[in-house]
């Protein structure tokens, strides 16, 4: 593998971690501190309201990623992939970085909530337009036979993520006290996505260009209006991407969001050992993404998301069975577990994805299917699930609301046809070759 190759797989990979990073902190304040701090009043009007609406605020910023992967879209198949990574990187860092500044409702009332809200959308914003970029960057630089391998890059952007955010949750959480981190302790992590970004600028600024879209733009392809073309072309592939891609999103939303404050908030489990336990898993997530994408270069990307499906589900009430005894132990296996299924249903996804659509609208397409699973699958899966805990509760009534998703996802898998080994500049046979050689 070449230098170049080598800046291509990082500068993929550095913005999508950027981005769970910047998620992850975000969720895990939203479980932990955010109703206190810029929810507070609520609580008095109904018990529990409070953390409801935080958790809500995560749900929100998924109604403008379709928006931010329309504009990015447009222009990401217009002007270049290249320029909206950069442009995507550097508005959600600002966002984050912003969050660590905000004042609380105890200091500016209830404009606190309102900016809270409005950063959280404009980091949806971003994130809309991120993957779809990162992951077209990775597989149009790929050789054929590698797609899922390259692929698999922008996606293990996720459990890195989280291992940067836990890791840091994890050294705050044991050196100070759960009241100097409610104080201004939480904010660490959002005001250390400042230096994130100024690495990940300059790794993404040394990343050449798409071959891919070079070639198109060489030969004048461009579409004007890559929306409307995709959405008269290809609207069956928008809707299977989104489909797709729910189960996967709402289970991985529970390990990213949901489980930690689950363990800490209504078991009563300590901070530390569950956030340690949990940056285990991430890397666990890690390895299965990276063998997901491998794994679809050698059995089909369809079967590869089906064996990930299939494991997710026949795990999601036995995991929950696992984390109610409290111990620490079955917690981290528990939800370890759950990864090699997320790995499997997510590494395959960047490949897939770019080998659905042709080149002029792939940048929209991918990203808009992309955006609407997330809405239909993770958006609201942490508010879902505590809506369930505290209507049912049973901990197994959130597993049977995932294993529906992951029916729904399996049976979308299935109706895709295979792609593996698709050429993605279908009407030049020479470009096929060249990605074969």
């Amino acid at each position: 593998m070449s230098a170049a190759d080598r800046r291509v797989l990082a500068g993929t990979m550095v913005g999508t971690t950027i981005e769970w990073y910047d998620f992850f902190i975000f969720a895990q304040a939203a479980g932990l501190v955010f109703a206190t701090l810029y929810f507070g009043p609520l609580e008095g009007e109904s018990e529990g309201l409070a953390q409801l609406v935080a958790w809500a605020t995560i749900g929100i910023s998924f109604f403008f990623r379709p928006l931010g992967a329309v504009i990015a879209g447009r222009l990401g198949d217009r002007i270049g992939r290249k320029a909206m990574l950069v442009f995507t990187l550097v508005m959600m860092g600002s966002a984050t970085a912003l969050i660590g500044l905000l004042p609380t409702y105890a200091q500016i009332g209830v404009w606190a909530p309102i900016l809270l809200m409005l950063l959280r959308i404009l980091q949806g914003f971003s994130a809309g337009g991120e993957w779809g970029g990162a992951a077209l960057m990775a597989v149009e630089h790929a050789p054929v036979n590698k797609r899922g391998f390259w692929g698999a890059y922008p996606q293990i952007g996720v459990p890195v993520g989280m291992i940067l955010a836990t890791a840091v949750l994890f050294l705050l959480r044991s050196s100070m006290s759960a009241e100097a981190f409610l104080a201004w302790g939480w904010r660490i992590p959002f005001l250390l996505s400042v230096v994130l970004i100024v690495v990940g600028y300059f790794i993404r600024s040394a990343v050449a260009e798409s071959p891919v879209f070079k070639r198109m733009i060489d030969r004048k392809r461009d579409t004007a209006t890559p929306l409307r073309s995709l959405l008269k072309t290809n609207k069956k592939q928008v809707i299977l991407a989104a489909v797709i891609f729910i189960g996967n999103n709402a289970a991985g939303y529970l390990v990213i969001a949901f489980l930690s404050s689950y363990a800490q908030k209504s078991l009563g489990m300590p901070a530390a050992p569950v956030l340690l336990a949990t940056l285990l898993a991430s890397f666990g997530w890690l390895i299965f993404t990276l063998y997901g994408g491998i794994l679809s270069d050698r059995i089909g990307r369809v079967r590869t998301f089906q064996i990930g499906y299939a494991l997710i589900f026949v795990w999601m009430i036995p995991m929950f069975m696992m984390i109610d005894t409290r111990n620490i132990w079955a917690y981290g296996i528990a939800i370890f577990i759950l990864t090699i299924g997320l790995g499997l249903s997510y590494g395959p996804m960047s490949a897939m994805y770019a080998e659905m659509f042709p080149a002029n609208v792939r940048y929209s397409g991918i990203g808009i299917g992309y955006a609407l699973g997330a809405i239909l699958g993770g958006a609201f899966a942490p508010l879902i699930a505590q809506a369930l805990l505290g209507s049912t509760g049973w901990s197994g009534s959130i597993g049977l609301y995932i294993m529906a998703l992951c029916v729904i996802s399996f049976i979308g898998a299935t109706l895709a046809k295979e792609t593996k080994g698709a050429p993605l500049e279908a009407d030049e046979a020479s470009a096929t070759n060249a990605l074969h050689s």
